[in-house]
């Protein structure tokens, strides 16, 4: 089997997942950049954008060295404000205000998408490495927030992020989770290695987006690694035709 077509196929890639089926699920995890809300509405952009201002000036450094250390930072430590944290002993609130004070216009009210949402039965939860406040906005700009009964952040993690698993530990103790009655739904392949050795079901929601090596082998996988159950390009279809229990009515949102 060619890389490109397991992979770019959404339907040859679905088959070629173990196929787990989601009907022992109880809690449903969800990412928020590039997961929640589609990565084609560019907004992490801006975020990417206002981290290497912000640690130009905290730091004073022009902006390319900047942009060097966010990059390398996001890379080796999981995120660029674990790094800024550790080597140069800045605050996180600060950090996390700026950063996320941005233009929401672009993300797009997602009615069907909320519908499928809903449809879940069980628990449903946002487990992000940015922050509540910034969660909260574009949940509520997707017309989803009320679906969550809690949202996991960077704070709540004690600013350790995904993907190392003392943050994964903090989700399933503050939120009493059962990982092998959960399943997570997440951009990045590196964030879904620890899920899916806690028992969790793990939908990766593919996208052009690239930002992490992680992300450029995706281009040579022949099939789908062990750790990813599911590959999808369309998180509100893939809800509605491959998760959601056929016997559940689904309605599209008012």
């Amino acid at each position: 089997m060619e890389a490109t077509a397991s992979i770019s196929d959404p339907a040859t890639a679905s088959a070629t997942a173990m196929r787990r089926g989601f009907s022992h699920v109880h809690t449903w995890i969800f990412d928020l950049d590039n997961t929640l809300y589609p990565a084609s509405c560019n907004l992490f952009a801006q975020v990417d954008r206002r981290m290497s201002e912000y640690i130009a000036k905290a730091i004073g450094v022009p902006r390319e060295h900047a942009r060097h250390l966010q990059k390398a930072y996001y890379r080796q430590f999981g995120t660029t404000l674990a790094g800024l944290m550790q080597v140069h002993k800045l605050q996180p609130g600060p950090f996390l205000e700026y950063v996320h004070d941005i233009d929401l216009s672009v993300v797009p009210e997602l009615p069907e998408l909320a519908a499928a949402i809903a449809a879940l039965p069980g628990r449903r939860l946002i487990f992000t490495n940015g922050s509540r406040r910034h969660a909260e906005n574009v949940a509520r700009r997707l017309g989803v927030l009320e679906l969550f009964e809690d949202i996991c952040d960077i704070a709540a993690l004690g600013y350790v992020p995904k993907p190392e698993r003392a943050a994964f530990n903090q989700l399933l103790k503050l939120h009493g989770v059962a990982s092998p009655q959960s399943a997570m739904f997440e951009d990045m392949p590196h964030n879904l290695e620890v899920a899916s050795e806690l028992g969790m079901t793990t939908v990766l929601v593919h996208s052009d987006y690239i930002d992490h090596p992680a992300q450029m082998k995706i281009r040579d996988w022949r099939e789908l690694p062990g750790h990813i159950h599911y590959l999808t390009r369309d998180l509100t279809n893939f809800l509605k035709t491959d998760v959601v229990p056929k016997d559940q009515p689904f309605t599209r949102a008012r």
